[in-house]
């Protein structure tokens, strides 16, 4: 039988995907595939080059460190194991192109493949709870948007999506109390978007022409105004963070959020 060690600085998973990929070719060979990851030290080094001499066994290494790779390389010398440097030459040839080094920091790739999928998994969670939809999962939200209708909640919930956070929007209703499980979070987590009454009543009547919807009282300025002021009482009651919006875009606002967000000491939970 055929022993493998498959050696990595950081999981090691993309380097045993790539060696079953090639022992798919060779059928039923019998082989036994060990990953060893974590592998940051050269002590690390010459005990498991040590190992594959007793058990003369293939090492499969991808050590983003050059002096890692090095001492890998002297010992396999050393000892008379195969050794195969699967990330090296490729470094070393995006080096030369690329006319820059590389960070030779493990797990860089796990990390952005972490990211995207916790960007991905953000994005639908805001889906699944925009304008007030599945309340009872709110509890899992790390921030929540409110405002009246037309406040640009939902684009700018999706911005802040799309940067990792979960997001939520749930709409201020006149004459309607706010769900209690948006009541139960922590109020640095909820924040209030508002637009000048002017502007909420310019969008509203777009809306209401294109809709059907009647303009009295929705895009009337005496009910947008009497809506805002709702908005801002709800806001000094429960202590949410208030965020005009009238001259920013979705994305500026969802910026001027996460850096709120970020002087509190919020961040994405880590994947």
């Amino acid at each position: 039988m055929l022993r493998i060690l498959v050696v990595s600085d950081a999981s090691g998973e993309t380097a045993e995907r790539v060696v079953r990929a090639a022992l798919a070719q060779f059928g039923g060979a019998a082989v036994d595939v060990t990953r060893c990851r974590n592998v940051r030290t050269s002590e690390q080094i010459a005990e498991l080059v040590g190992r594959a001499a007793r058990d003369g066994a293939l090492v499969v290494h991808t050590l983003v460190s050059n002096r890692l790779r090095q001492r890998m390389l002297e010992q396999a010398r050393l000892h008379g194991v195969d050794s195969l440097d699967m990330l090296g030459p490729l470094l070393d040839r995006l080096t030369t192109h690329l006319k820059v080094s590389p960070h030779e920091k493990p797990g860089l790739f796990q990390q952005l493949v972490g990211s995207r999928s916790r960007e991905i998994e953000a994005v639908d969670f805001a889906l699944g709870h925009d304008d007030g939809r599945d309340p009872d999962g709110l509890a899992r939200a790390e921030v929540v948007l409110v405002g009246v209708s037309r406040t640009m909640k939902s684009p700018t919930m999706l911005q802040l999506a799309l940067r990792g956070w979960f997001a939520a929007n749930v709409p201020i209703v006149p004459d309607l109390d706010p769900d209690p499980a948006l009541l139960a979070l922590a109020p640095d987590r909820v924040f209030c978007l508002e637009l000048a009454a002017e502007r909420l009543r310019d969008l509203r009547r777009e809306r209401a022409l294109v809709e059907g919807i009647p303009l009295e009282p929705y895009a009337s300025l005496a009910g947008v105004a009497r809506e805002l002021e709702l908005a801002r009482q709800l806001c000094r009651k429960h202590r949410w963070r208030r965020i005009d919006v009238t001259s920013k875009s979705a994305e500026e606002a969802a910026r001027e959020i996460i850096a709120l967000l970020h002087e509190s000491g919020e961040s994405p939970a880590v994947p």
